[in-house]
């Protein structure tokens, strides 16, 4: 086989495998817009029978606790995760 006919033969292949890639892509675009859909015409549903969110400030109002806030410490995965210090 000469050199032109490994080359096209090679472009047959890469186009072939990014049709298929692109298929996959739209067939999970579509299966995701199904899922937007159906989440969709749950939350109208709820609101049209008048479920409603609390406001920003009315959990606190209503005695709910309120979520503690977190302190942490962001780990870079690719390095080594630190010792824990002592605190005192």
């Amino acid at each position: 086989m000469s050199e032109q006919q490994e080359h096209l033969t090679n472009l047959l292949k890469q186009r072939q495998d990014l049709l298929d890639e692109i298929n996959g892509l739209q067939n999970q675009a579509a299966s995701k817009r199904e899922l937007l859909l159906r989440a969709s015409g749950a939350i109208e549903y709820l609101q049209q029978i008048g479920v409603k969110l609390p406001e920003e400030g009315d959990a606190a109002a209503e005695g709910e606790p309120e979520a503690p806030a977190v302190e942490g410490e962001v780990v870079n995965s690719e390095g080594d995760i630190p010792a824990p210090t002592p605190e005192g």
